[in-house]
């Protein structure tokens, strides 16, 4: 295990590599850089020659922890230059369930404009929505649950970026699943279920309206029915 003074000095280093380049300027040349994203094409290649998909994701959480502080030191020193391993760091930790570490990352790289490594074909933006969207229907589907407060911070950073319209519609369905599976009582008695299956409601219509394939109007109808439903009984108390 590396010491703490050894990673200290690590984050230090990380931290003036990362200020060592202007705003989208390129990493290329600085030490610290150069010998993280060393590693990281080391560690790319032993991934391609594994086929499981699972065995993939077991080795990004064995090396993850390698790149940590690196990643904390080019986040409190970084000024927006280009950095692949920044940013590939944060695709590996959505692959493995790290989403909050995943947003750490995010947040810096949505906000100087960071573009995915080319081997990605897609923006940053649409690649976080839709691992976010994808990885939140999977644990949906199979009786979990997903963290909305990570799925609308996901929609904040990339509203108003442009992607295909299936993908936002992909996030605004993990958007209101989510949602839904946050409501206690169907009869919607409770301010907050109300409030949650109307907020679910109205990201499952912008799903469909952006997507005609998006498979969540038997789940609007059940909505519309349980507001409608609620309305009525709480008019009728009045």
């Amino acid at each position: 295990m590396t010491s703490p003074a050894r990673r200290h000095q690590a984050r230090i280093r990380a931290e003036r590599a990362a200020a060592s380049a202007a705003p989208g300027e390129s990493l290329t040349g600085a030490s610290q850089y150069e010998l993280m994203l060393a590693k990281l094409l080391t560690d790319i290649r032993r991934l391609h020659a594994i086929q499981s998909v699972a065995r993939k994701i077991d080795v990004k959480r064995e090396v993850l922890p390698e790149y940590a502080d690196y990643v904390t030191g080019s986040l409190k020193g970084g000024r927006g230059a280009q950095d692949e391993v920044l940013t590939t760091v944060m695709i590996w930790r959505i692959d493995t369930a790290d989403y909050g570490g995943a947003l750490e990352i995010a947040r810096y790289a949505m906000h100087h404009g960071l573009a995915l490594p080319a081997r990605y074909e897609r923006s940053t933006a649409a690649v976080l929505a839709e691992q976010f969207a994808d990885a939140a229907l999977t644990a949906l589907r199979d009786g979990g649950t997903f963290d909305a407060d990570q799925l609308n911070e996901v929609r904040e950073l990339t509203e108003g970026t442009d992607m295909h319209d299936q993908i936002r519609a992909k996030l605004h369905k993990a958007l209101g699943l989510a949602a839904m599976k946050l409501i206690g009582d169907d009869h919607l008695d409770d301010a907050r279920d109300w409030a949650r299956a109307s907020q679910a409601a109205q990201n499952l219509q912008t799903a469909l309206q952006l997507d005609a394939r998006a498979g969540v109007k038997q789940n609007i109808t059940r909505l519309e029915k349980m507001l409608s439903d609620a309305d009525g009984r709480r008019a009728a108390r009045t």
